[in-house]
C-alpha cells in the first residue's frame, strides 16, 4: 500500500446554471439526476443580465432589471420544489453580471467538480463562441453540455 487517497469516488460537487431557456432547463434536470446517483451537492446558479442596449433607452433598464429579476425569482421557486421533490442537497445562488465570468468565479470559489449548462440555440454563437465553449476551453472542470 502507497499511502492514504484524498478524495472520494464520484463528484462532491455539481454546479449547473439555468436561465429559463429549454436547453439550460433540460441541462439542470441532468445535473440533479447525477447529483441524486453521484450523491453529490447541486449548486444552481442563474445569473442575472440586462442587455446592453437597454442603456440605450431612458427607462428600459429598469424594467429590464425588474423582468430579469422575477425571472430569475421564479427559476428558484421552481429549482426548489424540484430539489425538495428529488430529496436532494441542494443550494440556489443568483448573482448579477456576466454568465462566463460568473460561473467561473462561482466554480472556483466553490471548487466544484463538474458544471453542467444548456448548448446554446443562438445562431450568432457558432463564430463568437458560446458559454458552453468558453468553460470547456477554460478547462478548468468537466463541463458536460446538454442539447
Amino acid at each position: 500500500m502507497t499511502g492514504f487517497e484524498l478524495g472520494t469516488d464520484g463528484p462532491g460537487t455539481i454546479l449547473t446554471a439555468v436561465d429559463g431557456s429549454i436547453t439550460s432547463l433540460r441541462a439542470g434536470a441532468y445535473a440533479a439526476g447525477l447529483a441524486r446517483r453521484q450523491h453529490a451537492h447541486l449548486l444552481v446558479v442563474t445569473v442575472v443580465t440586462t442587455p446592453s442596449l437597454a442603456a440605450m433607452a431612458p427607462g428600459a433598464l429598469a424594467v429590464l432589471s425588474d423582468t430579469a429579476d422575477q425571472l430569475a425569482t421564479e427559476l428558484h421557486e421552481e429549482a426548489k420544489r424540484y430539489l425538495d421533490r428529488l430529496a436532494l442537497t441542494g443550494e440556489l445562488i443568483r448573482v448579477q453580471g456576466d454568465p462566463y465570468t460568473e460561473i467561473v468565479r462561482l466554480a472556483d470559489e466553490r471548487r466544484v467538480d463538474g458544471v453542467v449548462v444548456g448548448a446554446s440555440a443562438k445562431a450568432g454563437h457558432r463564430f463568437v463562441g458560446s458559454l458552453a465553449t468558453r468553460l470547456v476551453r477554460a478547462g478548468k472542470w468537466p463541463v458536460t453540455v446538454v442539447p
